[in-house]
C-alpha cells in the first residue's frame, strides 16, 4: 500500500467540482480545504458541528442546511484555488493550527491540543518520534532490545527503539509480519474501526479503499510499513521464544529461541518488549467429546482454505465478532449454517461498515490529499471518549432492569429500535436482542449484512446448550442431535494468558505466570515489580471497548518504552525495576474505576475477565488520560539498578 499524499491538480469545471463534494463529511472537509488554501474564513461560525446533536458514533452533528452552506462555500474556495492554478496557501501559524483544529474537535486545553495535533501529524511530521538519540545521551553505551511479535505492536516498538538510536532485533513466530491480519484469514476478516484512525499516526495514508479494511488491505499496510521503517532485515521469522531470563548480576535478559526447524538459540540483551499480544492464542470451548468429530473442524483463526463448504451442513460455535463476519459468507455457500449461540452481542449499525469508498470521497483523497488527516483527526475526536460516557455506571440506577443509567438506557431503547427494524421476525429477535447493558460485552459492528444472514432459510439460530461433541454433529442438552458435515470454532481467544506460552523468569529467580496466578496486572499496563527492563505492549488492562483504536494506545506504550530508555541512560543506570507500591496502588485505581462501568458490574459471560472473574483486558478511561499518563517517565516510580 502506498505511504503517499501526492495531490493531484483539479481540472473539473465548476458544476463537476460541486458534485465531487457529495458524499463527503463536511467537518475535516472544511478544515482540509482551509488548510490547503489558506482561506481560514471557511471556519465559519455557522459551519461549527454542534456536538449536542451527536447521538450515536455515526452522526456527524450537522444539520442539512448547514451541509449544503458548507459545501456551497468550500466548493467556492476550491475553484478559486483550480483558478489559481492550484497553488496551496501558506503554512498556518500556530494560531491558525489551532483554530483549525478546535474547529473540527471543539475547544481544547494546551494538553489536549498538543495529544490532537500529534494525532494530526500534519504534513506527515512524525510529532512521535523521539527527540534524542542514545548515542547523545550516552556516548558509547549501545542498548540491545529484542521485541518479541512482529505484528502492529512490535511494529511500532521496534521503529520508536531504532528511531532513538537502539539495536533491535524481532522474534516472529510466524512466517510474516501482521500479527492478528496475518493469522486470521478467514473469510470478511475486517477491522471494527475507521481506517483513517487504524493506522500509525506516523504512517498514514488515503489510499484505503474502504472504510473498514479487510483483512488483506490491512495485512498490506503493516507489510509496506515495515519496508518503509526498513525493518525487514531486523526480523528472524518463524522464531518464537520460549523463554527469557533475567540475570541478576549482569542485569541482562538471556532468551531462549527456537526456529521451525527446532534448532535453540540463545541472545542477551539489555530491554525485551513483548508485543505477543492478547488475541493470539484460540480458545476452544471446554466441551466433552471435542475431538470425536469425524469431519473437518478448526478454529476461525485457523481457517482451514481447503475445506469444501458448498452444499455442507456447518456448525458455528460461537457468535462473537469473528462470527459475524464469516458467517454471511458462508451462508451463501453451504446447504445448512446452524449457528450455536452463548450470549447474544449488542449490534451497533455502521451503515457504511462493508462500503468502498464513494467516488466522490476518493476524487477528495486524490486533490485535496491531507484531507485524510483532517478525517483522521474528526474521528479521533468523537472516539477519544466514543460511548464511554453511557457505559459509567449510576449507583443509583437499577441494574437489573438491563442498563446502568439512564444515558446507557437511552442508548439501549435507540439500538432496539435498531434490533426491531433489523430483525422483523420477533421469534429471531428474541434470541438476538441482549438483555445485559450495553458496554458489559464487546459490541458488534454491522451493516445489516448479519442480520439478512441469520434471516437466510438456510441458516438457523440455535440457543440452546450444548452438551457434548459427538462423531456426527453436535449433541444438546435436551436429548436433540444436530448433524454436521463440518464445524467451525468461533469462540475467540485466551486472551486474559498473557505471554503465554513463554516462559520468563525475572528476579530472584520468580517466574511471571507464578506471580500472576492467572491475574496479570502491570503499572500503566506495561512494567512489573521484579521484571526490569521487561515491558508489554497490550498488556493488562489495556484494551478498549467502545471508544478508539488499539494502534493509539500501542504508540503511547511505544513511546514510553523509548522515554524508559532514555531514563536508563540519562542515570546511567542498567535496568529499572517498577515499584511494587506504585503498581499496586495504580491497580487499586483500574479495579476501583472498572466498577464504575458497564463491564466492572455486568456478569455478562465475557473474555473482558480472567479466571478469577477480574476484568484483566480493559481501559476504563478515555485517551487522553492513557496518553497524559505515558507521556514521560516518573524516576520515582522505579528503582534503578
Amino acid at each position: 500500500m502506498r505511504l503517499d499524499f501526492d495531490a493531484q491538480p483539479i481540472v473539473d469545471d465548476d458544476e463537476t467540482l460541486r458534485a465531487r463534494l457529495e458524499d463527503v463529511p463536511l467537518a475535516p472537509l472544511v478544515a482540509a480545504v482551509a488548510h490547503l488554501t489558506g482561506e481560514h474564513s471557511l471556519l465559519a461560525e455557522d459551519l461549527r458541528p454542534d456536538p449536542s446533536k451527536i447521538v450515536m458514533m455515526t452522526d456527524d452533528g450537522y444539520t442539512p442546511e448547514q451541509v449544503a452552506r458548507g459545501r456551497d462555500r468550500v466548493a467556492d474556495a476550491l475553484i478559486r484555488f483550480r483558478n489559481g492554478g492550484c497553488k496551496p496557501g501558506p503554512e498556518p501559524t500556530p494560531e491558525q493550527l489551532r483554530r483549525l483544529i478546535e474547529f473540527v474537535s471543539g475547544p481544547l486545553d494546551d494538553d489536549h491540543l498538543q495529544l490532537y495535533g500529534e494525532e494530526l501529524a500534519l504534513g506527515g511530521v512524525d510529532q512521535r518520534a523521539p527527540s534524542w538519540r542514545a548515542s547523545e545521551v550516552a556516548p558509547g553505551r549501545a542498548v540491545k532490545a529484542a521485541v518479541i511479535g512482529a505484528g502492529m505492536s512490535g511494529i511500532a516498538a521496534a521503529q520508536r527503539l531504532r528511531q532513538a538510536g537502539c539495536s533491535v532485533h524481532i522474534y516472529e513466530k510466524n512466517g510474516d509480519v501482521g500479527g492478528t491480519w496475518l493469522e486470521n484469514s478467514y473469510p470478511g476478516c475486517r477491522v471494527d474501526v475507521p481506517n483513517h484512525l487504524y493506522s500509525y499516526s506516523f504512517a498514514q495514508t488515503p489510499h484505503w479503499p474502504q472504510f473498514n479494511s479487510t483483512q488483506p488491505v490491512l495485512f498490506d499496510y503493516f507489510r509496506s510499513c515495515v519496508a518503509e521503517f526498513d525493518l525487514e532485515e531486523a526480523i528472524s521469522y518463524r522464531h518464537e521464544v520460549e523463554e527469557a531470563l533475567w540475570d541478576d548480576e549482569r542485569c541482562v535478559w538471556s532468551l531462549r529461541i527456537r526456529d521451525d526447524t527446532g534448532a535453540v538459540t540463545e541472545a542477551e540483551v539489555n530491554v525485551v518488549v513483548s508485543a505477543v499480544g492478547q488475541l493470539n492464542r484460540p480458545s476452544f470451548p471446554d466441551i466433552v467429546g471435542i475431538d470425536s468429530f469425524e469431519g473437518p473442524s478448526f478454529h476461525s483463526a485457523r481457517w482451514d482454505d481447503e475445506v469444501d463448504f458448498e452444499g455442507k451442513r456447518v456448525a458455528v460455535i460461537g457468535s462473537g465478532a469473528s462470527a459475524v463476519q464469516f458467517i454471511p459468507w458462508l451462508a451463501e455457500r453451504a446447504a445448512q449454517v446452524t449457528v450455536y449461540q452463548r450470549t447474544p452481542g449488542w449490534i451497533l449499525p455502521i451503515p457504511t461498515y462493508h462500503d468502498d469508498l464513494p467516488s466522490n470521497l476518493r476524487w477528495i483523497l486524490r486533490h485535496v490529499p491531507e484531507y485524510a488527516r483532517w478525517d483522521r483527526l474528526a474521528l479521533f475526536s468523537r472516539l477519544q471518549e466514543g460511548l464511554l460516557p453511557r457505559t459509567v455506571v449510576d449507583p443509583d440506577w437499577d441494574i437489573s432492569s438491563g442498563s446502568v443509567s439512564a444515558a446507557n438506557d437511552e442508548l439501549r431503547q435507540g439500538l432496539t429500535l435498531y434490533y426491531e427494524f433489523a430483525f422483523p421476525d420477533p421469534a429471531l429477535r428474541a434470541k438476538v436482542l441482549p438483555s445485559y447493558p450495553f458496554g458489559a460485552k464487546r459490541m458488534i459492528v454491522d451493516s445489516g449484512v448479519y442480520s439478512n444472514a441469520l434471516a437466510a432459510p438456510n441458516v438457523t439460530l440455535e440457543t440452546g446448550a450444548i452438551a457434548e461433541i459427538v462423531p456426527s454433529g453436535v449433541a444438546m442438552r435436551d436429548g436433540r442431535t444436530v448433524e454436521h458435515d463440518i464445524i467451525v470454532y468461533a469462540t475467540g481467544f485466551s486472551a486474559s494468558r498473557f505471554l503465554t506460552p513463554m516462559r520468563v523468569v525475572g528476579r530472584e529467580g520468580v517466574d511471571l505466570h507464578a506471580r500472576w496466578a492467572g491475574d496479570a496486572r502491570a503499572h500503566l499496563g506495561l512494567t512489573i515489580p521484579g521484571f526490569p527492563n521487561l515491558f508489554l505492549m497490550y498488556g493488562p488492562n489495556t484494551n478498549i471497548v467502545v471508544n478508539g483504536s488499539i494502534i493509539y494506545f500501542s504508540e503511547c506504550e511505544a513511546h514510553y518504552i523509548t522515554e524508559s530508555v532514555r531514563l536508563l541512560l540519562e542515570k546511567d543506570a542498567a535496568a529499572m525495576d517498577c515499584r511494587p507500591e506504585v503498581h499496586d496502588a495504580y491497580n487499586v485505581m483500574i479495579d476501583t474505576a472498572t466498577r464504575a462501568r458497564a463491564w466492572g458490574v455486568s456478569d455478562v459471560p465475557t473474555w473482558y475477565r480472567n479466571e478469577h472473574g477480574r476484568v484483566a483486558q480493559n481501559w476504563p478511561f478515555n485517551l487522553f488520560d492513557y496518553w497524559q499518563q505515558t507521556r514521560a517517565v516518573d524516576p520515582d516510580d522505579y528503582v534503578l539498578l
